[in-house]
C-alpha cells in the first residue's frame, strides 16, 4: 500500500501563496520567513511529493482537493 505524503497547514500555506503567483520575497514576508527559508521549505514540500519544480507541488496539492 503507497501512502499519500502528508502537507501540514504551513505547507499548504506556503502553497497557497505559490501559487497566487507571488514573488518569493512577499512569500517571506508573509510568513515571517527569511527567502533562505522560503527556499528550504519549498524545497522539503517538493522532495515530499517527489516532483522537481514548486508548480508541481501546486498542482498536486490542487489536484487532490487540499489547494
Amino acid at each position: 500500500m503507497v501512502r499519500s505524503p502528508v502537507l501540514d497547514e504551513e505547507d499548504l500555506r506556503l502553497l497557497r501563496l505559490l501559487a497566487a503567483g507571488l514573488p518569493l520575497e512577499t512569500v517571506a514576508r508573509r510568513l515571517g520567513l527569511s527567502e533562505r527559508t522560503v527556499r528550504r521549505r519549498i524545497r522539503a514540500v517538493c522532495d515530499r511529493l517527489d516532483v522537481k519544480a514548486p508548480i508541481q507541488a501546486v498542482v498536486w496539492a490542487v489536484r487532490r482537493g487540499m489547494l
